[in-house]
């Protein structure tokens, strides 16, 4: 995390003494990335946050991969999977995944299960709807448009709040998730090009106790699932201090960089994760030259899917196709994409784009989950030779 926060009580020295009102010791937990080498925080429990009375294997929903085969871009619906309304962590559908990054779409309207990823970290995305994420660090209140960042391993829920239901975006990490390194300095502060700063970054900001024994939080690990009873709540958490914590972000805070003529996609560059990176796309003037053309050239990335949500606005490039709210694009390495036909002379002139979209360009090939299956529109690949009819 690019800054130090203190939330609550701490000794003024770290792993020195620290007393509740009864005489006893608080219980110090250093949570820290990359083996003590890399940011940490340390928290302060009211109870053993090592206590367990019990732990039992526990099945998820089922999902599986198939390759994108025949290769061919695709367009998902992802309203189409409304049926119901979930658990925003066990009711996860999933789109795409390969051995870096996995997808999800939910729409849910009821807490989450306590849930513990130890496998990297989750970048959510709330296409719709307000949510309160609680954790042992605290809470952080989550609206429309906020990218929420939940670290390895912290034990949280997710809590739908508001009248109508959350959807979320759930981007699943194998490993961790941060502001690219070209915006930070050496020492973490983001740089003056950077298109959003430390003032944009919203965390928890007072602790969250909760009383409770033999309290269920279930644990996705590499080996599978574990669902843990703890002896107490996990949320009994007197202070904390440190780099590591949950934060959110808006995407309607991304400044967005523009140019006389296009700018590609690493001027929208939001995070990076393991071999994958996430752009924001925002309204915003565009190209300014004389003889620009405003929407992308042609592009094929040879080292790279390109996956991107449609969240809002009016995707210029796409019209036509059959984009819309919810949608997901997939264009992958192998496949020439560029805007569909009539959009480039239809943008000559434009001023600004009213559009709002995240990207997730992998750096391994994606393949579809069931339920990206269920809700394609199979005719998208055709839409650049039969434009009009998706």
């Amino acid at each position: 995390m690019p800054y130090y926060r203190s939330v609550g009580e701490v000794p003024r020295k770290r792993h020195t003494q620290f007393r509740q009102p009864d005489g006893s010791l608080y219980a110090e937990e250093l949570m820290g990335q990359e083996g003590f080498s890399s940011d940490s925080s340390l928290l302060y429990h009211r109870h053993l946050p090592t206590a367990i009375v019990a732990a039992e294997e526990f099945t998820p929903p089922a999902w599986s991969r198939v390759p994108n085969l025949p290769l061919k871009p695709r367009h998902l619906r992802t309203h189409k999977l409304d049926g119901g309304t979930a658990d925003p962590v066990l009711g996860r559908q999933y789109l795409l995944a390969n051995d870096d990054v996995r997808i999800a779409y939910v729409v849910a309207d009821q807490p989450s299960v306590l849930y513990r990823n130890t496998i990297g970290d989750e970048c959510l995305y709330l296409e719709a709807g307000t949510a309160r994420i609680e954790s042992t660090f605290g809470v952080l209140d989550a609206v429309t448009g906020d990218y929420v960042i939940i670290p390895t391993s912290v034990v949280h829920r997710i809590v739908p709040t508001g009248d109508a239901p959350v959807r979320l975006l759930a981007i699943e990490a194998n490993g961790h998730v941060g502001p690219p390194k070209r915006y930070l300095s050496v020492r973490g502060q983001f740089l003056e090009h950077s298109p959003y700063c430390e003032r944009d970054v919203r965390g928890p900001a007072e602790p969250l106790l909760v009383d409770g024994t033999d309290v269920e939080v279930y644990v996705r690990h590499r080996q599978g699932w574990t669902r843990h009873v703890y002896a107490n709540h996990p949320f009994d958490v007197v202070g904390w201090d440190g780099h590591l914590y949950p934060w959110a972000f808006s995407i309607h805070d991304f400044e967005p960089i523009t140019g006389r003529v296009h700018q590609p996609p690493p001027a929208h560059q939001t995070f990076q994760g393991p071999n994958f990176v996430i752009c924001s796309f925002v309204p915003r003037k565009v190209d300014y030259h004389p003889l620009a053309i405003p929407v992308p050239y042609n592009h094929h990335n040879v080292d790279s899917d390109e996956m991107l949500f449609y969240t809002g606005g009016n995707y210029e490039a796409r019209r036509g196709s059959g984009i819309g709210q919810g949608s997901i694009s997939l264009h992958p390495s192998g496949f020439t994409h560029g805007p569909q036909p009539g959009a480039v002379e239809r943008s000559i002139g434009a001023e600004f784009f009213d559009e709002l979209a995240v990207m997730v360009d992998t750096f391994r090939p994606l393949d579809l989950c069931e339920p990206a299956l269920a809700c394609e529109d199979t005719g998208y690949a055709w839409t650049w030779s039969r434009p009009g009819t998706p």
